[in-house]
């Protein structure tokens, strides 16, 4: 009879490390680029060709290793963007998908996939460039008529180089999967200023409580500022009004990391206003935010913009 339990016991607790093993028990490693990305999911391309879907949830840690040895630095979820390099460790859950407890990239592989989404070359670097050339085009035109024109070309050059800021941000979300416009809504700052309003606060409050049953969903922040100042300062401070919404939204208003992609630092590109007038200008000192919401993931009677 004592035989028999111990029969019985060993059965049962073999049935249980079987399930364990088939049913999330063992870690599973992935390595390979990221090519795509929603709130809840991220798509991972190996170097075999295969493409994994990989489970993202609150409890996902994303990671950069932080000097020698095992220590490891917490950093944003924003960063997640396509063509990272990405280590993944998880656990395979009841369906069969990879549910991930760690993301971990090195800051080298960083930098290079925000190359890649910028073109090659980081915009800041070649805005600062041109602006110190327009400075020293502006110091020879008393003596050389023939430094106005190259001036302006600079001019033009800048302003490209702010338009290609523009699209390495669009080209972002093109590249993550089918979204459309949820809600949108512009908050606005005083001169060179990124501290919220109270009237922004709320806004911001609003426009996070009307996500609370949508599925699949991310936020898109680009900040902007007005032609005050220089190229560089205000790249600067319209990437510090974008964080500052970004902040509000998680810290105060309890959205998700996973469900906000890293902000696009916009400059004084698409004026909504005139800069030529006071009215004009606070026009556009502004953070664009929007809610966009993966279309096979919703509703019919969601899918039209309010």
């Amino acid at each position: 009879m004592k035989t028999r339990r111990l029969i019985v016991a060993s059965v049962v607790v073999a049935c249980c490390m079987a399930w364990v093993s088939a049913y999330g028990g063992d870690e599973t490693k992935l390595k390979g680029l990221v090519t795509g990305r929603t709130s809840d999911n991220m798509t991972v391309r190996a170097s075999d060709g295969t493409t994994t879907t990989v489970v993202l949830t609150d409890d996902t840690k994303v990671q950069v290793p932080k000097g020698l040895g095992l220590r490891k630095q917490q950093v944003s979820w924003t960063e997640l963007i396509p063509g990272l390099r990405v280590e993944v460790k998880g656990t395979t859950n009841p369906q069969g998908q990879l549910v991930a407890n760690q993301i971990q990239f090195s800051k080298d592989d960083l930098q290079t996939a925000n190359m890649i989404q910028a073109g090659l070359t980081p915009t800041e670097h070649r805005v600062s460039e041109n602006e110190q050339n327009i400075a020293a085009n502006k110091a020879a035109t008393a003596s050389n008529q023939g430094a106005i024109a190259a001036n302006q070309d600079a001019i033009a050059a800048n302003k490209k180089q702010v338009d290609t800021q523009e699209q390495a941000v669009d080209k972002r979300f093109a590249e993550l999967t089918d979204y459309e416009v949820k809600k949108d809504l512009a908050i606005n700052f005083d001169v060179d200023s990124s501290t919220l309003s109270p009237t922004a606060k709320a806004s911001l409050s609003e426009l996070a409580s009307s996500t609370k049953d949508l599925q699949g969903y991310l936020i898109q922040v680009k900040g902007f500022a007005d032609s005050s100042g220089s190229l560089t300062y205000n790249q600067t401070l319209s990437r510090d009004r974008a964080e500052s919404v970004i902040d509000y939204l998680m810290q105060d208003a309890s959205i998700s990391p996973r469900h906000i992609v890293a902000p696009g630092a916009m400059g004084e590109a698409n004026p909504v206003a005139s800069n030529e007038t006071p009215a004009g200008r606070a026009e556009n000192r502004r953070v664009e935010v929007k809610v966009l919401l993966n279309k096979g993931l919703q509703p019919t009677s969601m899918a039209s913009p309010q």
